[in-house]
């Protein structure tokens, strides 16, 4: 795994391994893992020109799991690198940030958030900016890492040392997110969110590491305490 001299959760690091977003064995292997989970949790597109708003959406990864449900698929991105590899899979780009979305109000059927809110100061603004998005109905999906001592410490003590765990320095866990913060503000936002924690198959993640599977299912669990997903509407 390539390591970094720039500073933890520097959005520098991307551009940095640009040419790792596609290696389903590389630094972000488990983004592949976590892009498959969340696309069981979007419904097909409802009607023709259905619109697929994916926030941070780095190299594209969820273009193969929902280029068969019939949406638009649009992804935003400050970075220019990621934004040219997911070009290359069919994502259509959007340079933007994800605290001020350069799209309309209420454009969107379903909006995928994921592993960026543990990645910005303000993870309230960027759900606000789901909500906006969304048109009532819409299909919100997210997940992310939990402020827990104990996700502080399998995050980044232990999963950075680990095959398939993120990148060293990716994440700072300062950043991790209040989730009963989050809830309260998906309520006060008009989403009806549920939380549902988050882990690899241990079966699958041995067979990924001996090169028998090119990927690792991600299995629900009760505890939202470490890796997290929400599953919502907008209502």
């Amino acid at each position: 795994m390539r390591r970094t001299a720039l500073p933890r959760n520097d959005p520098a690091q991307y551009d940095v391994m640009a040419d790792q977003w596609w290696e389903a064995s590389g630094g972000f292997a488990a983004l592949h893992w976590l892009a498959a989970s969340r696309a069981e949790h979007i419904p097909p597109a409802a009607a023709p020109g259905a619109l697929l708003v994916d926030l941070a959406c780095g190299g594209g990864l969820m273009a193969p799991h929902v280029a068969g449900l019939g949406y638009r698929h649009v992804g935003v991105d400050l970075g220019d690198a990621g934004l040219r590899v997911a070009r290359g899979h069919g994502v259509q780009p959007v340079r933007g940030s994800v605290l001020a979305v350069p799209l309309a109000d209420g454009c969107a059927d379903v909006v995928v958030a994921g592993e960026v809110l543990e990645h910005v100061d303000d993870d309230v603004a960027v759900l606000a900016e789901c909500a906006r998005l969304l048109r009532p109905g819409g299909t919100l999906v997210l997940d992310a890492l939990a402020d827990t001592r104990i996700g502080r410490f399998l995050m980044v003590t232990v999963a950075e040392r680990l095959p398939g765990g993120p990148p060293p320095g990716i994440h700072d866990p300062a950043l991790f997110v209040d989730r009963a913060r989050l809830l309260a503000a998906a309520d006060r936002l008009g989403l009806d969110l549920r939380l549902v924690g988050l882990r690899p198959s241990l079966r699958d993640a041995v067979a990924w590491r001996l090169g028998r599977r090119d990927g690792v299912r991600m299995k629900p669990v009760r505890s939202t305490g470490v890796v997290f997903a929400g599953y919502g509407r907008k209502r």
